[in-house]
């Protein structure tokens, strides 16, 4: 299956059909919510999807920010959206894909065969000349089934035991990984173990995803190899990523999915982590560190 798409395919697509659904997550950590924007313009036939309340559960700070959330409650609001089974989905949002790709994530992990990423978002689809619309249109109730678990997903415990005997990728921006700030969660730092790798050296300067080749080089070069033997960590994927509340994380779990790699994502990530008093923080340094950060702040 293809995993993004660029604004002149989803054109064609649009006029020749068959179309897909277009969601748009438009969302930006601490506010306002997308909705208003979405109103001014967005993609024909595109439907809002509310990051913070769709797409992740709500509990005990000790859950994380954005937990997964509920099948039920997932299920619900893919119908909501006007998804059958067996659609073909296009998702997007205005900052580089950094949420639409949780929007991704969470429907492959939910069943959804064929769900693909607007290759630049909104920006690459208005620099085409292509229209927008304005408004918010009703939409059919959809009759969807989803179950969660076809992705693997790592807890605290497999996170930890994995930054120490594999690779566990760190997506946060570089001075959040060290340890120098630390806006929103109790406490600054990374998982011991863990290697920096900023979400936004994945991008080029259009907000589009770097060729597969290159994203090869960069995983490689922090020690992402093949995949694990069965057993070692629950099986079937070479390499965990996490980030601040598991949103950015699914954008790297992306770019490591068009690199040839099958990413283990951590839910709970750095907002689960921090508030677990009995695990251990690192600061500072590691091999592998890189500069950079994700555009727009990270999740």
């Amino acid at each position: 299956m293809h995993t993004l798409i660029s604004a002149a395919d989803l054109a064609a697509l649009l006029v020749v059909g068959p179309a897909p659904h277009i969601l748009d997550v438009r969302w930006k950590l601490g506010g306002p919510p997308g909705r208003a924007e979405f109103r001014r313009g967005h993609l024909p036939g595109a439907v809002y999807v509310d990051l913070d309340s769709e797409l992740a559960g709500h509990g005990e700070p000790a859950d994380g920010r954005h937990p997964l959330p509920a099948p039920v409650d997932l299920q619900a609001a893919a119908r909501r959206w006007g998804l059958n089974d067996g659609d073909t989905v296009v998702v997007y949002d205005d900052l580089g894909n950094m949420s639409a790709a949780r929007a991704w994530w969470l429907l492959r992990h939910a069943g959804v065969r064929d769900v693909r990423l607007l290759d630049g978002g909104l920006a690459a689809w208005r620099a085409a000349g292509l229209p927008v619309v304005a408004g918010e249109e009703p939409v059919p109730t959809g009759s969807v089934s989803l179950t969660l678990g076809a992705l693997p997903v790592l807890d605290a415990d497999a996170a930890a035991a994995l930054a120490q005997d594999g690779v566990l990728l760190d997506a946060r921006a570089a001075e959040r990984y060290r340890g120098d700030i630390e806006p929103i969660d109790p406490r600054a730092g990374h998982i011991p173990g863990a290697v920096s790798a900023p979400t936004g050296g994945n991008l080029d300067a259009e907000g589009r995803f770097l060729p597969a080749a290159v994203l090869r080089a960069r995983f490689e070069a922090l020690g992402v190899r093949g995949q694990m033997a069965a057993g070692t960590h629950g099986a079937g994927f070479d390499v965990g990523v996490y980030c601040g509340s598991g949103v950015t994380a699914a954008h790297e779990a992306v770019a490591l999915s068009l690199a040839g790699f099958t990413p283990a994502l951590y839910p709970g990530s750095w907002s689960q982590w921090s508030n677990l008093p009995e695990r251990p923080v690192a600061t500072g340094d590691a091999p592998g560190d890189e500069p950079g950060h994700a555009p727009g702040g990270e999740r």
